[in-house]
């Protein structure tokens, strides 16, 4: 999806053969969310959620869906000063629309998937890599807690190394040097309503309500 933005700065010969492409793709649109707005109470309250999927989410798939057509615009116009000038736009709103994407998936309702890491795979790789699920968690909260201003915090799997790895992006930036097994949303529309500045309070209590199933799945696939 996003990849075709990213070439936008090749040669007129290669911008040429990407506009059939550019042309026939179509729009993101916002995902339903597996539960309902009140399904991660008390963690999360139905005010935040509805807000950031309803408003937040959607206003990063209007500005990538804008941002596109206008990049769709400058190709046919061989306009590489506007193509390049769009690819923050794109890289912003994109990664918002992915990152929330998967973000939605992350979560369930405790008790309904929600909150209990299964034995396994998954749980051994975490253990070994980290000692325990608590240690994890502990280095988690502190790499999340650490973000400066507004960004994600990650789980991650290095294919090269076979390694299960935590990490942290600023802005909406995706998780791009690993492949994003949980991801989780430090900007403060994710929790100021209900947890007002105090991130450590909110990093605390969403471990109840992320869905091991998903994450777990996504490594099966990866390893």
């Amino acid at each position: 999806m996003l990849s075709i933005a990213a070439r936008s700065i090749k040669s007129s010969a290669i911008k040429t053969s990407l506009r059939p492409l550019t042309a026939v793709r179509s729009k993101v649109t916002l995902p339903e969310l597996p539960y309902g707005y009140d399904g991660l109470e008390p963690y999360i309250n139905t005010e935040i959620m509805k807000l950031h999927h309803s408003k937040h989410h959607q206003a990063y798939v209007n500005g990538f869906n804008a941002a596109e057509e206008k990049l769709q615009g400058a190709f046919k116009a061989n306009d590489l000063t506007q193509q390049l000038a769009l690819q923050g736009a794109l890289k912003f709103n994109g990664g918002g629309h992915i990152n929330h994407t998967l973000f939605w998936q992350n979560l369930a309702p405790k008790g309904k998937g929600g909150g209990s890491l299964p034995k396994g795979e998954l749980h051994e790789a975490i253990e070994k890599e980290f000692g325990s699920f608590d240690n994890f968690v502990k280095e988690f909260n502190t790499a999340a807690a650490g973000v400066q201003g507004s960004g994600w915090a990650w789980l991650g799997f290095n294919k090269a190394s076979k390694r299960v790895e935590i990490a942290t992006t600023p802005n909406q930036d995706p998780l791009l040097h690993l492949t994003p097994l949980l991801g989780v949303d430090v900007w403060e529309h994710a929790y100021y309503l209900q947890y007002k500045n105090v991130r450590p309070d909110y990093l605390k209590n969403i471990w109840e309500v992320i869905n091991w199933e998903t994450v777990a799945e996504r490594f099966a696939k990866a390893n």
